[in-house]
Order: C-alpha cells, then structure tokens, then sequence
C-alpha cells in the first residue's frame, strides 16, 4: 500500500477536522436556512418589529371609540362644631358616591388621520418584513456559497499538493537515473512549497468561511455538499430582461417600503393639517350621591341623590404660536423626501434587476467556457505527464499544465455559485424569492452517499 506524503496525511486530516462531527451527515442549504430563520437575530428583530407595528391600528383607532369609566368614593368626616354660641360638641359625617362616565368622539379630523397614518405604518412594516425574510435567504446562500467554494479550494489545493508531490518525487527519480536535470527538481520543489502555502491559505480561508455560515445560521455547520458535477443550472423564467425589470417595479419591498412612508408622509401632513380643525365630543354621565348630614349643620338630614347628564364639547383652536404652521410645512417636506426616496428605490430596482439578469446570462456562458477549460485542462495534464516520461516535455509543462488545471477547476466552482447567487438576487429585487427557490437550489447540491461513490468511481 503507497505511504501518503506527510504533507498530504496532515492536509487529510485538517478537512476531516473542519468537516466534523459527522461524514455520515450533512448540513444543506435548505436546513442551514430552516435553521437561521429560529436563530438569525437580524431576521427576528424584523418579525418582532412587524408584531410591534400591528398594534399601531387598535392603539390609533382607540382614540375614536367611546371612552368608559367608573368612578367611586368614600369619605368619612370627624370633628367639632358650636351652633348658636352653644358648647361645642363631636361631628361625625359620611358620604358615599359613584359615578359611570362616557366619552364619545364626534368630529376629530386628526384622530382620523391618524388611524389612516397607522395602517400605513403596518403596510410598511410589512414590506420591511418581505425585504427581510428575502434578505436571510440571500445572506445564507452567501454564506453557504462562500463556505463551500473555500472547502473546494481547499480540496482543490489538497489535490494539486498531492500531484505535486507526486511530479517532485519523479522528478527526484529522473534525476538519479539521468535522465532529468537538477533543473526539474529544483523546479518541482519550488511548486510543492507554494502549493503548500497555498493549502494553509485554503485551510484558513475554510475556517473563516465556516465561522461566518455558523454566525448567519446559528448553527455550526458538519460536512457541506458541493454542487452535483452534472447539475444544470437554472435559467431565467420568463428569459427577457424587461419583464423582470417590469415585475420588480411593481413587486420590489424596496418599492413597497417606499410607498408605505409616502403614505405615512400623506397622512401625517393632513392630522398636521387637521389642528386648525375645531373637535367635537359628546359626554354622558350617570352617578349617586349620599351624605349623612353636613359639619355646618347642627341637625344631621340624610341625603340621596341620582342624576345623569349629556352634552356636547366643543374645541375650536384659534392661535398657537404658529406651530400649526410649522408642522404642516415640516409634513410637506417630509413627503417630498419619501417622493425622492421612492423614486432612489425604484431606480435601485430596476438596477439590481438588470445586474442579476446580465450576471446569469454571463454566468451560463462562463460556465460552459470553463467546463470546456476543466476537460482541456485535464486531457493537456495527461499529454504532458506523458510527454514528460518519452523525453518531449519538460517537467514545468506537467507543472504548469497542473497549475492550469487546478485554476479552471477553482473557477468553475466559483462561477457556477456565482451564477446561482444572481439568480436568487433576481428573484429578491423582484420580490418572489421564497423558500420555493432556496428547495431549488438545494436539489442541485450532491448527497454525501452520491460524492462517496464518484470518489470511489
């Protein structure tokens, strides 16, 4: 049985390490996203703000409906009083009264306003909430992909070590048997040390990577599925640019937040507008009295009384230092930001649209370069190691043709990942991506059971 190279045996079991606990299991996109939607603070600070703003509607509706109250109390008296120039004697006297109150508002312009202000307030509120659960989609994915594309470095890095490795010890053999130059392997040597520096550089970028997919799930992911080697990508549907840019008009939350401040803006320059609006409120009331007698009189005559009363106020606002004034000129401008910032969203829109769009459109075609780029590269590392032991190729062809092989297999990987982030940055900027995307681009991962059989194969 070949003795691996130290090198390579530590390299084995650095990714053993960082792939733990498990081999027998894997985290995938889909779970790492179930995962991060119970423990990702950023996504549940939104849920609990869009909670917090639906109670903005009853709290402002409250201040048009009736106002109930009960009110009740008891008093006791004790003391002396003199009557007629008599000797003063012990006074003692109670009461005892209730009373049940109402309050209805009859004409409040602002209070009206105010309520149209708070819907509009819980509609925002509700786009913010889409733009976040679309956010965590692409905030895991990002996060997978990152990680991914490191652990496929690094694997790609173990490989090219190993191959150099094994270029650095024929090289060794050639040269003892003369029919290589020191040249060759001095040649080699130098690659074997930058592949290695190259794989702790992967190492560490696999652990940074990782650390961040654990911070945005929550969860400290095992062993990652890479992209199935046969997958194909998925391509835009409806496959024209300006339907999308069409839909993300009309169904981007960046859009939908917009619109609901200009609402709130609207609203909140008419209740300015409202406070020289007189208020009108009816009040009813119905109560009971009793006292047994008065400390101002000498006799004690019990008394009891039931009364009730209805009527009207009226509150009609005259001067108030201008600060009408000033709220409503404060409101306009205020509207006319919102106005300005629906239009900076709607241009952002339609911009990310059309980058995402051009990105997969450009990802297809690189992909099909470099898959073309991996199967060249692979026949000319044959050809060349070939070449090398019949005497027509000189070691740093096998070198160079490695090198070559191991760039277009780095950059196959990170292109196809690239491709699939733009796609579900597609669907965001026109405000459909859901978990429905995220299934999707999980079927194209490969089970651990699957990549074991190929590795095997």
């Amino acid at each position: 049985m070949m003795k691996l190279p130290r090198i390579i045996f530590d390299g084995l079991l650095l990714l053993a390490g960082l792939l733990a606990p498990s081999l027998a299991w894997t985290d995938d996109l889909l779970s790492l996203y179930r995962s991060a939607l119970s423990q990702d603070p950023i996504y549940l600070a939104a849920r609990y703000a869009l909670q917090a703003s639906e109670q903005k509607v009853p709290q402002a509706r409250a201040d048009l409906l009736p106002v109930i109250s009960l009110g009740a109390d008891t008093s006791s008296q004790h003391g002396s009083a003199a009557f007629n120039e008599a000797p003063e004697e012990d006074r003692h006297v109670r009461s005892n009264n209730w009373s049940l109150r109402l309050a209805q508002p009859l004409f409040r312009p602002a209070s009206w306003s105010m309520l149209s202000q708070a819907e509009a307030q819980y509609r925002q509120a509700v786009a913010q909430f889409r733009l976040a659960s679309q956010d965590v989609i692409l905030r895991v994915a990002q996060a997978f992909f990152d990680a991914l594309l490191a652990q496929e470095s690094f694997s790609v890095a173990s490989a090219q070590l190993n191959a150099v490795t094994q270029q650095l010890s024929l090289a060794k053999r050639n040269f003892q048997v003369g029919t290589a130059t020191i040249t060759d392997v001095h040649e080699a040597q130098s690659r074997l040390d930058l592949a290695r520096s190259q794989q702790i550089a992967a190492s560490n970028e696999l652990t940074v990577k990782r650390a961040e997919l654990e911070r945005v799930a929550g969860t400290p992911p095992s062993m990652l599925p890479m992209l199935s080697s046969d997958a194909s990508l998925p391509r835009p549907y409806p496959d024209d640019v300006d339907k999308w840019i069409a839909l993300a008009q009309t169904n981007s939350p960046l859009i939908a937040i917009q619109d609901g401040n200009k609402d709130i803006c609207e609203h909140q320059l008419a209740r300015s507008r409202a406070g020289h609006a007189p208020t009108v409120d009816i009040h009813a009331s119905y109560g009971s009295l009793y006292s047994s007698g008065s400390m101002t009189s000498p006799t004690d005559v019990p008394t009891r009384s039931r009364a009730g009363q209805i009527g009207l106020q009226v509150a009609v606002p005259i001067w108030s230092g201008g600060a009408v004034a000033s709220r409503i000129a404060e409101a306009q401008a205020n509207l006319d930001k919102a106005l300005a910032d629906r239009e900076a969203s709607r241009r952002q829109a339609v911009t990310q649209s059309r980058q995402a769009f051009s990105g997969i459109a450009s990802g297809h075609a690189q992909v099909e370069a470099l898959a073309s780029a991996v199967l060249s590269s692979q026949e000319a590392v044959k050809a060349n190691q070939i070449g090398y032991r019949i005497g027509t190729r000189i070691n740093i062809d096998v070198l160079n043709a490695e090198q070559q092989l191991y760039s277009a297999r780095r950059d196959l990987a990170r292109t196809k990942m690239e491709t699939l982030m733009h796609g579900l940055r597609l669907k965001a900027a026109t405000g459909s991506l859901t978990e429905q995307d995220v299934i999707g681009v999980n079927a194209l991962l490969d089970s651990i059971d699957r990549r074991k059989k190929e590795d095997q194969s």
